[in-house]
Parts: structure tokens; C-alpha cells; sequence
């Protein structure tokens, strides 16, 4: 496709890193700000991620979902990867709890000296922070599609020739 550009997705974890150390009681203010809950009186890891991804220009979880403060929301958001090919940035949904509802969300950083993942997220030991998990755990890493067309039209996870073929309409104007 002649004079497409394709638009580079921000690494949100990047983006986190800012908030690294802002504490919910200490920092209850900021965090409520950014997140548009209260962090001290709701579980705010899903608003972290959803309140980063914002601000990188990504839709969030209440794109998919009626749900966007629940961190398995963001089962159903953009693009299934497989294990082997997690990357920086993506999004990464962990069980919590007792109850088949809870979970913890965050970006996935990278991987320690023993194998287990380094996460950054919000509501970890009750501030942002990175935290250790084990890979096998994971419910889900999800991705936001690629751009592979114009800054202005963005076709979400399919591929244009594929899409023709069909006859199929898949993309959105922003």
C-alpha cells in the first residue's frame, strides 16, 4: 500500500514508569487524579493501566468492556499473544483472590535471572511499582493492534488484503 505509514504503538510501560513509587495513601490525591478512582477505597490496578494507556493515546479496557475497573476486563481487550512472544508494554492479566471475578493487571517489563516476570503496574503493595510473577499464572497478554495504514485510519488487528478479499468493512476513523 503505497504512502502508508505506519504509526508506532508507545510502549506504556514507559509511560508507567513515571509513577513508580506514588503510594495510595501518601499520594492518594495524584493517584485519584490519574486513575479517577479513589485508591484508597477501590482496587485501582485496572484504572492504573486503563488511566496510562490514555495517556498514550490508546483505547483502555472500557472499550470492550462494562466493566473497565476490573482487571480481567482486559481479557477481551486488543490482540491475543502467545507466551513466547510477550513483549515490553504488553498487558498482562493475573488471578487474585478466591474469587473467579478478581485479578490483577499491569505491563509486562521484562523477565528476572529465575524466569519469572517483571511486571509494572498500579496496586501492587499498595503503590505503582514493579512486581515479581510467575509467567505460568498468566490468564491472558494481550497487545493493541498494529497500525498498518494511515496515522488517521487504524484497522484493528486484521490485515487490509485479507479484509478485501472478504468484503468486509473492519475500519474506523478516529
Amino acid at each position: 500500500m503505497a504512502g502508508c505509514v505506519a504509526t508506532p504503538i508507545p510502549d506504556s510501560s514507559q509511560t508507567a514508569r513515571q509513577y513508580i513509587g506514588l503510594d495510595e495513601y501518601q499520594d492518594r490525591s495524584e493517584l485519584r487524579d490519574l486513575t479517577g478512582v479513589d485508591p484508597v477505597r477501590t482496587e485501582w490496578c485496572a484504572a492504573f493501566v486503563n488511566a496510562i494507556l490514555e495517556l498514550d493515546g490508546i483505547p483502555g479496557s472500557a472499550s470492550v468492556s462494562d466493566h473497565p475497573l476490573m482487571a480481567r476486563s482486559f481479557l477481551d481487550w486488543g490482540v491475543a499473544i502467545e507466551r513466547e512472544n510477550v513483549k515490553r508494554g504488553d498487558v498482562i492479566v493475573f488471578p487474585r483472590g478466591n474469587r473467579g471475578w478478581q485479578g490483577h493487571v499491569g505491563f509486562y517489563v521484562g523477565e528476572s535471572p529465575k524466569g519469572n516476570w517483571i511486571i509494572l503496574g498500579g496496586n501492587q503493595d499498595n503503590e505503582v511499582s514493579y512486581g515479581i510473577f510467575n509467567p505460568n499464572k498468566a490468564l491472558g497478554i494481550r497487545r493493541y493492534p498494529i497500525n498498518t495504514t494511515s496515522p488517521t485510519r487504524t484497522l484493528w488487528g486484521f490485515n487490509p488484503v485479507d479484509l478485501e478479499r472478504q468484503g468486509e468493512n473492519k475500519w474506523e476513523d478516529h
